[in-house]
């Protein structure tokens, strides 16, 4: 006997909806088909979307390091997530420069995501690492952490890593299996002028310095025949330059990240006392970036949120420098985006973060053999976004029109969220391949 069937709804399945019943025991799927079989629960989803959990490869939850540090935590921030259809996300691990440094700040991290409720794994996350990176790399492999994040900006805080060893890690990519994750700016095109308020975001961080910088990792990936893995592009005008240019390896080598703030909002919420509410690195660009980068959605290989809320008061201030840059975002994603491209969002939320990050085929699809992380997802109604579960006090999406809603999610056969409500959850930590 199963311990679980969804009955009646249309199973998202290699890219098209089936009519098969999907039936589920020990965490994982066990069976899909036409049949009704015995089984300990039956949930009726008729009228349903049945989708594979979504996979968020981008928060920073408890993310410190300055005089703030976001307001949801691990516990907090995955309830959230997990009213959002995700079921699984990838955080990312405190800066490290140095090999021997990197098991510590990955049992430091898992320690505080004990109380996630559903499951996450971590990037390594680097800070000019000199003479390291064969190191790094060994530990990585070691540690079963097969990506890792660098800034290509941030000289000021020290945590730029630099072209020698970003070539280094490029040439690493194929053959130790990992994959290079960068926050693209060019350094010297970065004016943290320390009179600038939230107005003048676009002013510090000019798309420019991302399109440049964007561009020139692109030619290093292609070069050395590396990987590279661009988190959070926010400009139309960027992604446009990396197709025109480098077609041959856009989401081959080079993959490209979005995030769904860049979809729907522009630089225009800088406007007014409120502006500093919409401050995030890189930052929300112009209405015309907006409108390029909408028509090029095709060319997104993943969304990610990047989510990182910080309280109003934490924000209010008149100088950018006082400001903690980030959003919030992870109860929001699908249904802000599947409002404006349908079942195009689905793959770009499962299946490429799951082959990307190493969790394929165990997440990201719904497969006899996978686990069993499922999203019931009631596409009828109009909704208008007024609050969410995060400890977050306000919500950059707060107002906007969505159609449908996300009414259970199932993480390893057990309910999070079941017809709208919290149930209750533990996640586990994901080693990936």
């Amino acid at each position: 006997m199963y311990d679980l069937a969804i009955m009646g709804g249309q199973p998202y399945i290699d890219g098209n909806y089936t009519n098969k019943n999907l039936y589920i025991k020990d965490g994982m799927i066990a069976c899909m088909t036409n049949e009704v079989l015995p089984a300990k629960e039956t949930y009726h989803a008729a009228g349903k979307k049945v989708l594979p959990g979504f996979i968020d490869p981008h928060v920073h939850f408890a993310l410190g390091g300055g005089r703030y540090t976001s307001c949801d935590d691990f516990y907090s921030g995955s309830i959230s997530a997990a009213y959002g259809g995700i079921t699984t996300y990838i955080d990312f691990l405190d800066p490290i420069a140095r090999g021997e440094e990197l098991e510590d700040a990955l049992r430091r991290r898992q320690e505080l995501a004990k109380e996630s409720v559903i499951d996450y794994g971590f990037h390594t996350t680097i800070k000019n690492p000199q003479g390291q990176v064969p190191q790094i790399v060994d530990e990585m492999k070691r540690l079963a952490l097969p990506s890792v994040k660098l800034f290509t900006t941030y000289s000021d805080s020290g945590r730029r890593t630099y072209d020698n060893e970003i070539i280094q890690l490029l040439q690493c990519t194929k053959s130790s299996h990992i994959i290079v994750l960068a926050h693209i700016e060019a350094d010297d095109l970065i004016d943290l002028n320390p009179s600038y308020g939230p107005q003048d975001l676009l002013k510090s961080r000019c798309s420019k310095a991302e399109t440049k910088e964007a561009l020139k990792l692109a030619e290093l990936t292609r070069t050395y025949n590396g990987k590279l893995y661009m988190v959070h592009l926010s400009s139309g005008y960027t992604l446009r330059a990396l197709k025109e240019q480098y077609s041959d390896i856009l989401n081959k080598d080079f993959i490209v990240e979005s995030c769904p703030h860049y979809f729907s909002l522009s630089s225009t919420a800088f406007e007014g006392d409120r502006g500093y509410a919409y401050t995030m690195a890189p930052p929300l660009r112009s209405e015309e970036e907006v409108m390029i980068l909408n028509a090029l959605f095709d060319d997104v290989y993943t969304i990610g949120t990047d989510h990182c809320p910080f309280m109003k008061n934490e924000k209010n201030h008149q100088h950018l420098l006082d400001i903690p840059m980030g959003i919030g975002g992870v109860e929001h994603s699908f249904r802000i985006l599947y409002a404006k491209y349908g079942d195009k969002v689905i793959d770009k939320m499962t299946i490429n973060p799951a082959k990307v990050h190493g969790l394929y085929p165990r997440k990201g699809v719904l497969q006899v053999g996978s686990d069993a992380d499922v999203v019931i997802y009631d596409p009828d109604g109009e909704y208008t976004i007024s609050s969410d579960h995060s400890r977050c006090d306000y919500s950059v999406f707060e107002g906007k029109k969505v159609m449908g809603r996300i009414e259970s999610t199932i993480s390893r056969g057990n309910f999070v969220i079941k017809h709208g409500a919290w149930v209750g959850g533990k996640g586990i930590y994901l080693e990936r391949t």
